[in-house]
This record gives structure tokens, sequence and C-alpha cells, in this order.
């Protein structure tokens, strides 16, 4: 098991991915909660069984999968479901991050956690690296990617930590406001030696 984990977050459309897969190309294993989300409500999941119990049928794609789009309508609309769905899901996915970390024997990994905070994942991890922008930023990113319109995105945003208090609770920042990818590459491979630097301190 690696011995050091540095959790990746930021806002929505902050450009976590971008981070990550820098990261990936110079061989650190990137564990993506998301994805570890998704694993969990594949088709013939209990996970989406439940769901679809709690929904009904205009939660489900024509191939049985979830309708994502119609989700995240449904949960930022709601508190109570969004509430609802975290109870269900929160557990599994704080499970699968642990077994992947312990399949993992690289120096460290990163934990890319859009949600770190906001899970209470931050106690899992070593270091905290937050990807930051600002929120009009956000919103534009977002909306232009996504096609959703900007009430649904500014719902999401208020639904997560607040930028400030995220900065506030993070080791290490990168301002990815006007970056270009080189200027991002090369603050990742700074990152990236002094975190085996850390991780050959950090004792199991």
């Amino acid at each position: 098991m690696s011995n050091f984990i540095v959790g990746l977050t930021g806002g929505i459309g902050s450009g976590k991915s971008t981070v990550a897969n820098l990261f990936s190309e110079l061989g650190v294993p990137v564990i993506d909660a998301d994805l570890l989300a998704r694993e969990l409500v594949a088709p013939g999941s209990a996970a989406l069984a439940a769901i679809h119990a709690r929904f009904g049928d205009t939660m489900l794609l024509a191939d049985g999968s979830l309708d994502r789009a119609q989700m995240r309508q449904q949960i930022f609309a709601d508190p109570q479901q969004r509430r609802w769905l975290e109870a269900l899901l929160h557990p599994q996915i704080r499970s699968a991050i642990l077994h992947a970390c312990q399949q993992n024997t690289a120096a460290y990994v990163i934990l890319m956690a859009p949600l770190l905070f906001e899970n209470k994942l931050e106690t899992l991890v070593n270091r905290v690296l937050t990807v930051d922008v600002s929120v009009e930023t956000q919103i534009a990113r977002t909306c232009q990617r996504d096609g959703n319109d900007r009430t649904l995105v500014e719902a999401i945003i208020a639904a997560q930590v607040p930028r400030d208090t995220r900065l506030a609770l993070s080791h290490d920042v990168i301002d990815n406001e006007q970056r270009s990818l080189e200027q991002l590459r090369a603050h990742v491979s700074q990152l990236h030696i002094n975190y085996l630097a850390f991780a050959s301190q950090h004792l199991p």
C-alpha cells in the first residue's frame, strides 16, 4: 500500500482532470473518486437498484444505465434527495477508495476527489492539493463543457465547500485561472519532486 496520499480537489470546472493527467504522465497512480462512484451505480448494482426504487424509471437511460444529467438536476433541486443519495453512496465510495489505495505500491498516489472536504475524505490523505479558479471562471467553463445552464452550475457550486474555505484547508494550490498547459506541467513537475521527498520521509 502507498503510505503517502495526496488529495487533489477543486471546485467544478477548475481543471482537476488536466492536473491529474499531468501527474499520470509522470507515472503517479491517480485514484478517481468520481470514476469509482460511477462504477458503484453501474447496471446491475445494488446502488442503482436503490436509486431506481426511489426515483423511478425517469432516472434510467434506454440501456438501463443511470441518467446522470437527470440525477444531477434532481438532487441539486432538492437538498433532501441529495442527502439521501450521499448517505447511500459515500460510505461505499470511501471503502472503494481505501481498497484502491491498498492495492497501490507506488511512492505516493493522487486521490482526485471534487468533494474531498464535503465527504470528509481529507481524513484519508497526507496532503491536499487544490486547483483554483474564480467562481465566474468555474461557471463559464462548466456551462461550455457540459451544456448546463448557469442556474444549475451555481447550485452545484453553492453545494460545495466555499472557495475560501477550500483554499484555507489546502497545503498546496495551483492557480489555474490563466495558466498554459506548459506552465501547469512545470508546476506539477515541481510538486512531484516535493511529494516524492515527503513520501520518502513518511513512515507507514
